[in-house]
């Protein structure tokens, strides 16, 4: 199994996405119906600003099954968010991490 890094750009039109409730609810409900999601959050330039993308990391045997859980979240507007997806080891592996 290889750890991922997604790293998620919005357009200023993804604020608009954000904005529907009923879109959101579906996004967080499909992130807890996949374990291989293990953390994820949006990015802002600054504490108070604008949500300008967003981070995952996955669990995952290929990258083809992260594209996929990508595409098929509620959440992924191709006009409006671009990714890019990187291989992650972590350091200190032996130490675990508590957010």
């Amino acid at each position: 199994m290889t750890r991922w890094v997604v790293v998620f750009k919005d357009t200023a039109d993804m604020l608009d996405v954000r904005s529907r409730q009923d879109i959101r609810d579906a996004h967080v409900a499909y992130a807890k119906k996949h374990p291989e999601l293990l953390i994820g959050g949006g990015l802002k330039p600054e504490p108070d600003g604008d949500f300008c993308g967003a981070l995952w990391v996955v669990e995952a045997d290929s990258k083809v099954e992260v594209e996929e859980l990508i595409a098929n979240d509620p959440f992924y507007f191709p006009d409006h968010r671009t990714f890019e997806i990187y291989t992650w080891g972590k350091l200190l592996e032996d130490q675990m991490a508590t957010l």
